[in-house]
């Protein structure tokens, strides 16, 4: 009699399997803070069940390819290779995330203060 598998052990489909053997994205713009968000209209058949959970969970709103991946328990890397497809079929779209300002320098600053207290 053959043990029972642990739980991580079922259903568990090698990485290759999932991405039809491509190690990359068709595009490399994918960071990890990269904001998904789904097309609604787009038609389902025909993609695959990963890819079919990825369009579910980003039709709620955006999400990030990081917490994507932790959503379908994939690689990173897989994930950006499945992403990759669902741009270039037109289900998905994605944003970069907005750049933090930059912070003036110290010089500026310093100016500006030495300005006002000039004026006071």
């Amino acid at each position: 009699m053959t043990p029972p598998r642990r739980r991580e052990e079922r259903g568990l489909v090698r990485p290759y399997v999932v991405t039809d053997g491509r190690a990359h994205p068709t595009r490399n713009t994918f960071d990890l803070v990269t904001l998904v968000m789904a097309y609604g209209d787009r038609p389902l058949g025909g993609l695959s069940p990963e890819k079919r959970k990825l369009m579910e969970l980003c039709l709620g709103g955006a999400l990030s390819v990081a917490e994507i991946a932790g959503h379908l328990r994939l690689p990173v890397s897989v994930t950006k290779v499945l992403l990759g497809d669902l741009v270039d079929s037109g289900h998905i779209t994605t944003r970069s995330p907005i750049p933090s300002a930059q912070l003036p320098e110290a010089q500026l600053l310093q100016e500006v203060l030495d300005g006002l207290r000039a004026r006071l």
